[in-house]
């Protein structure tokens, strides 16, 4: 299992070193420009080449940062994006969760502890309110997520992800719930603090947000963290509505589409005002899902009462 646990992670880690290659090089496109094409074939060990820079940079730290804080909360940051890859259904030589959605529910909402950390143990102004306006965001996006993710459980009675592949054999949730499927992709995007809702991190107003004050090292586990984050959502994008069967080739081919929506979204879209934002969860998306949810759960009584 721990042989398993560390194959996987590497695999992640290199993926999300291609995934950083691929989004600068469709960015570069979209600008009407090459992207990185000196390191290796066609800018191939570009990510690889960032990374050894970065790591092998002296770290600098704030004098009035609490230094303990400071130098752990990146850490914990990328093992928490790591360990959420560990309810990944597997039929063999690794964990098999019968609660898997509980897990990446509980990890997902400790990763906010982090950047409210990062953000206030660099003792910096800019830092401070990039990591508040990330705890305020997650506050109004996470509530309708989860209820988003309760109606998709209502519809298999089950919280194991593997589930979820059995039931949508024949036809996609996606078809059955188009609307909540949408909801799901913007508040994912939200979730991993992305264009158009990467306030924490909005470099035009502030400062690049909580990680202002991180350099080397500690900037490029953020990074890691926030790149494993955004492959697991889309993971879970295709295991919720797009027919997770991982058995199949046709399931990397849509992790990929939906990995390279992220990056496609980034190219187009422009920033959302803050205010909008809150008024977009709280006003148009909670009630939204809720409706689906009590929706959903009459479906299913109604289904359980005709087989009756």
């Amino acid at each position: 299992m721990l042989v398993s646990s560390l194959i996987m992670i590497i695999c992640v880690l290199v993926g999300v070193a291609f995934m950083v290659l691929l989004e600068r090089k469709v960015l570069g496109y979209m600008q009407i420009r090459k992207g990185p094409g000196k390191v290796g074939y066609m800018g191939i060990m570009q990510p690889f080449s960032d990374a050894i820079k970065l790591f092998s940079k002296e770290s600098v730290y704030p004098l009035m940062s609490n230094y303990n804080f400071y130098y752990f909360s990146p850490i914990l940051n990328l093992f928490l994006a790591l360990l959420l890859w560990m309810c990944m259904p597997f039929f063999s030589n690794l964990y098999s969760f019968n609660l898997g959605i509980l897990f990446f529910l509980c990890v997902s909402s400790l990763s906010v502890y982090t950047i409210m950390i990062a953000g206030w143990s660099s003792n910096s102004n800019y830092s401070l309110l990039g990591g508040l306006r990330s705890v305020a965001q997650t506050i109004s996006y996470e509530v309708s997520l989860s209820l988003i993710l309760l109606s998709f459980l209502f519809l298999i009675l089950s919280l194991n992800l593997l589930d979820l592949m059995i039931y949508q054999m024949y036809m996609w949730f996606f078809f059955l719930c188009i609307p909540l499927s949408m909801i799901w992709i913007v508040s994912s995007l939200a979730e991993t603090n992305r264009t158009p809702f990467d306030f924490a991190e909005g470099e035009s107003e502030l400062v690049s947000g909580f990680n202002v004050e991180y350099s080397s090292g500690g900037f490029a586990l953020i990074f890691l963290a926030e790149y494993a984050s955004i492959l697991f959502m889309s993971m879970l994008c295709v295991m919720l509505f797009m027919g997770g069967n991982f058995l199949s080739m046709f399931f990397y081919v849509k992790l990929s589409f939906m990995a390279f929506f992220w990056i496609w979204v980034r190219g187009t879209l422009p920033r959302f005002r803050y205010d909008k934002l809150m008024y977009l969860a709280w006003n148009s998306f909670l009630s939204v899902s809720l409706n689906y949810l009590f929706f959903y759960m009459g479906l299913k009584i109604f289904i359980f009462i005709l087989l009756i």
